[in-house]
């Protein structure tokens, strides 16, 4: 499946080389908007106003080294998550961040590799919106049955039907109103909500 649009970009650097770098690349690849920024104070606030797809940081920062945040990132939000680290720190770092689904990579780093972690990270984030609209589904599909069952529990009470006939009495009104039966249920609670 792929995406039609590009993928929204927070890229979180102190260095201006890296991160003039890093945009003419991501631009040439199709990847943006491209917000950058350099410090996690910083993107934590551009993050409280909008959601990106793809988070990038080129560690070190200028208010902290930013491992904590990229996996605060990973626990809050369905982006794609990369850490840039300096080579001989990448086995450390990576052992640290990896079970939280953070991508990490040594630098420095080729266009060929960053080239392949962009891909990785947009295939992560594909990945991660399924699994959300998946939950979402779930959750809304549990949501009607609790309604539905509610107002068959208030049949039950008030009109003395068995659980049976409460499920096809909503039921049989849905087809007669040609509405679906939550809708239904939610006017049975409404009924007997106040009598």
């Amino acid at each position: 499946m792929q995406k039609e649009s590009s993928y929204s970009v927070l890229l979180i650097s102190a260095s201006e080389k890296m991160n003039a770098s890093l945009t003419s690349f991501m631009a040439r690849e199709d990847y943006g908007p491209i917000v950058t920024t350099e410090s996690v104070s910083q993107a934590r606030r551009i993050m409280s106003q909008r959601e990106f797809d793809i988070v990038i940081i080129n560690t070190p920062l200028k208010d902290e080294l930013g491992i904590n945040f990229a996996v605060e990132i990973t626990e809050g939000s369905s982006c794609g998550v990369m850490l840039m680290v300096k080579s001989e720190m990448f086995d450390e770092i990576n052992y640290k961040v990896q079970d939280c689904g953070v991508f990490t990579i040594p630098k420095p780093v080729n266009t060929s590799m960053m080239s392949y972690a962009l891909k990785m990270l947009s295939s992560t984030r594909e990945r991660l919106l399924r699994m959300e609209q998946k939950q979402k589904s779930f959750e809304e599909k549990l949501k009607e049955i609790k309604i539905v069952n509610r107002a068959k529990i208030l049949l039950v009470e008030n009109l003395h039907f068995t659980e049976e006939e409460a499920h096809k009495f909503i039921e049989r009104r849905a087809m007669d109103e040609r509405r679906n039966k939550v809708l239904i249920a939610s006017k049975i609670i409404e009924e007997y909500k106040n009598p």
